[in-house]
């Protein structure tokens, strides 16, 4: 750890970084902070839990700040995923930010079932192998389509519509958001006039899921999003050949529909 510390202290003398979003302790708790260099003593705080936060939302947040401040940014593999989602939709400048890779802990993988639990590039950690598991996708699967119906529909019926889903999603970045469109969304009725308000986040998150389930450990009425949000990327990857969170190419085929006035690419143009 503190060889880690000294990495970070070195970013900043160096002026490669002006600031570092890592995980700090603050008292028994592990919380995301800013480290700058006008305060190197608070990286004795810093520390490295298995524990996870929505860190590229958080970052984004800065970002809008400081649009011209160098960042570094403690990056699992879910969070680089995240990032470069977010490059390919002009969220962030790859050049001001730098990825500070964290690999995560067996026992932390084996939970999320994560398939790549580590960043591209380590400073901190060592590989552990991938977790493959479909489990959940497949039990569903199985049920004939009815009784697949009658489950979702259970499982929406239970939400209270409290945006957690939406707030802690790093790809949730649209300016307006559609789920707060009141001719498709009714404002003041909770629960959600269903199955609405989940399929369209479902569409929405078709290609821009990177895995990380942060949005179902922060639903308080334990709705499988994950499940849900891991079939319809699968879906993409089958049907468009697109898996998001991949680094470079271009970003996801639903864009291109007129979402958020994307252009329609070139070669589109020519055929």
């Amino acid at each position: 750890m503190e060889k880690f510390k000294k990495y970070i202290k070195e970013l900043f003398e160096s002026g490669e970084i002006e600031g570092f979003l890592g995980i700090r302790k603050n008292g028994l708790h592990p919380v995301p902070h800013l480290f700058t260099p006008e305060h190197p003593e608070e990286l004795e705080t810093l520390t490295i839990p298995d524990v996870r936060y929505p860190m590229t939302e958080i970052l984004l947040t800065i970002v809008r700040k400081y649009p011209d401040k160098k960042l570094g940014i403690m990056v699992r593999g879910c969070d680089e995923r995240a990032l470069n989602e977010l490059v390919k939709n002009q969220k962030i400048l790859p050049e001001l930010i730098k990825h500070i890779g964290i690999a995560c802990s067996a026992d932390l993988a084996a939970s999320c079932r994560c398939a790549q639990p580590y960043p591209e590039e380590i400073h901190y950690g060592e590989k552990v192998a991938p977790v493959e598991d479909r489990s959940d996708i497949e039990a569903i699967d199985t049920m004939p389509q009815e009784e697949r119906f009658d489950y979702w529909m259970s499982e929406f019926s239970k939400c209270i519509k409290c945006y957690g889903c939406r707030n802690i999603c790093s790809m949730c970045f649209c300016d307006q958001c559609t789920l707060e469109d009141n001719d498709l969304i009714a404002t003041g009725q909770a629960p959600p006039a269903i199955p609405i308000f989940h399929l369209i986040r479902a569409f929405h998150m078709a290609g821009r899921c990177i895995d990380c389930g942060l949005c179902e450990e922060a639903c308080p009425a334990h709705i499988p999003l994950r499940t849900l949000y891991r079939k319809v990327r699968e879906s993409m990857s089958g049907f468009l050949g697109y898996v998001s969170g991949t680094e470079g190419g271009e970003k996801d085929p639903l864009e291109f529909l007129g979402s958020e006035g994307y252009m329609v690419p070139s070669k589109i143009d020519e055929k």
